[in-house]
């Protein structure tokens, strides 16, 4: 996987030693002189005692140098020449600290490796020629902070890219050159900077001098210096990630669709009564409920903070299941092989509810608890009928108001006969209100001949008082006829859903009414009896307001 390593040292003036080292600094990263050769027979020699000793007080001083790619080359073989070129690198990298610790500089291993542009190998984005003399003596005596960057590839990287030369280097640096001086806070007016192409034999580097002709503006946080690594990496690397992008495109949207199929199938088990995660039911059954009270637009990015939470909750249990689960990890890989280019340790994993990439399985999530409360509402209990009070006076009045062909009484005589599975008789007062437009009777009516469970199954009865019901605005009998066709399996699951939904909704319900007890024709004769003695008729109408009762 091709990688990038960035560091950014700098160096604060102000004393005479950091004058000097900057002066040498500068010649150094553009001649390179006095280096120590090694012979082909001596460069795979183990490495020295006084190498592996340094080696070790390197990475004692300076941990982060075991990132660094020479290391890495080190350990794999670590003799004469990869020792030399780690020691070298890492006093490079950190030359920030080592410029305050005279034993280190003595130990510096120079190498003649600039590529040279005529007696120097130093460059910057003019493309003039640059007296090396006169920029090492201004670095050298600069007022302010002065930032020495190191950008360090693969060897096979560099030569594959065409980053192996000091022109492309220099055309590459000043096209980012702005990125840099905005990295660092530093106005593009004052931003200066130089650089030099070192040719090493396995990894290939420039060294960069950046600072502010102004010795007042500059500031590179860890943040800046992670901006900026991105930024290359992303440019150098660019063919590359494109490829890995492609495939983390493909992963992101398997696992969507993957995410998808698997609420879906949660959802059919929930209407089904067969869901064995708890925990999933009461937070559908909670987001569905509260969603139907929820103004605006049902998209994640425009719910407050509570709704997203449990939302956010419910994509984090459907991370549990193990399609999704390996989809997650196989998109994880990609996203690490993009990292790992410009990063030395990749952030902790996130939850899946957690990835902003990841919004459009949170909105699957509200759009499939949306259907759930239409669902749910269909088959509520209540229904939105009228109620019925349970007192013997207005019992007494119910069943006047239907022998006097009121639509309504009709209609909650026939609930009474129903729920105590007197069916002949609901039948026979659902039926005389239906024929009188009482949508409700027709939509109840729809449904004893739909499901077949207290009648003999009639679809064809089913679908015209459906329609009845449905073209006076009833939803629910509209909704049925909508899926007339969905099979037994939607007849089946209706009682269940009533069980499953009932017990999810059961703290957000309203408490509910007390509903008429047992009639039969005893209380029916005892009912007529009362009236008589009350001086009515059994024909006589009720009072005016009693139907907005009903209502």
């Amino acid at each position: 996987m091709p990688r990038i390593i960035f560091k950014c040292p700098y160096i604060k003036p102000g004393t005479a030693r950091a004058a000097a080292h900057l002066n040498n600094y500068v010649r150094y990263v553009a001649t390179r002189d006095g280096v120590e050769k090694f012979t082909p027979d001596k460069a795979g020699q183990p490495a020295t005692k006084k190498q592996r000793a340094m080696v070790e007080r390197l990475l004692r001083d300076f941990p982060m140098c075991r990132g660094m790619f020479e290391y890495e080359d080190y350990q794999s073989s670590p003799t004469r020449a990869t020792a030399s070129e780690f020691i070298t690198r890492a006093i490079e990298d950190n030359y920030d600290q080592i410029a305050k610790r005279e034993n280190y500089v003595s130990y510096i291993a120079q190498r003649p490796r600039a590529e040279r542009l005529g007696a120097h190998g130093l460059f910057n984005g003019t493309g003039d020629a640059l007296e090396l003399s006169r920029i090492a003596e201004e670095v050298a005596n600069h007022p302010g902070n002065v930032w020495l960057p190191i950008i360090s590839l693969r060897r096979e990287d560099a030569a594959r890219l065409g980053y192996d030369n000091a022109d492309r280097w220099r055309t590459f640096l000043r096209s980012h050159a702005t990125e840099l001086a905005k990295a660092m806070k530093i106005p593009w007016d004052q931003f200066r900077w130089y650089a030099a192409f070192h040719d090493e034999g396995h990894h290939p580097h420039v060294h960069m001098v950046c600072y502010s002709a102004d010795g007042h503006s500059g500031f590179l946080t860890r943040e800046g210096i992670a901006q900026i690594k991105s930024g290359l990496a992303k440019e150098i690397f660019q063919q590359d990630l494109t490829e890995i992008y492609q495939r983390q495109t493909q992963r992101r949207d398997e696992l969507v669709r993957e995410s998808g199929e698997v609420l879906k199938e949660l959802i059919q088990q929930m209407q089904s009564g067969t869901l064995e995660n708890p925990r999933v039911e009461q937070l559908m059954g909670e987001l569905a409920q509260r969603l139907k009270s929820t103004s605006g637009k049902k998209q994640y990015g425009y719910l407050k903070a509570p709704l997203k939470a449990v939302v956010d909750e419910i994509v984090d249990e459907l991370a549990k299941d193990l399609r999704i689960a390996s989809a997650y990890d196989l998109w994880y890989q990609q996203r690490g092989e993009v990292l790992r280019t410009y990063k030395d340790d990749l952030p902790q994993r996130l939850p899946l509810s957690q990835q902003k990439e990841f919004k459009r399985i949170k909105n699957l999530v509200i759009q499939e608890a949306v259907r759930l409360g239409e669902y749910t509402e269909v088959f509520t209990p209540e229904e939105k009928e009228p109620a019925v009070k349970n007192s013997l006076s207005e019992v007494i009045r119910l069943v006047e108001k239907a022998e006097n062909n009121d639509p309504w009484a009709m209609y909650a005589l026939g609930k009474i006969y129903l729920e105590q599975k007197n069916v002949d008789a609901a039948l026979k007062w659902f039926q005389r209100s239906a024929e009188q437009g009482n949508q409700y009777a027709q939509y109840t009516l729809g449904k004893l001949y739909l499901l077949g469970k207290d009648v003999p199954q009639d679809k064809e009865a089913a679908v015209r008082w459906f329609t009845l019901s449905a073209e006076q605005g009833n939803q629910y009998a509209q909704y049925f006829l909508d899926h007339m066709d969905d099979g037994p399996s939607l007849f089946t699951s209706v009682t269940r859903l009533l069980h499953h939904m009932g017990r999810i909704f059961q703290e957000q319900a309203p408490p509910q009414t007390g509903g008429v007890s047992f009639v039969d024709s005893k209380l029916r004769r005892k009912i007529r009896e009362k009236k008589i003695a009350m001086g009515h008729k059994p024909d006589d109408h009720e009072e005016p307001n009693y139907q907005q009762e009903l209502r």
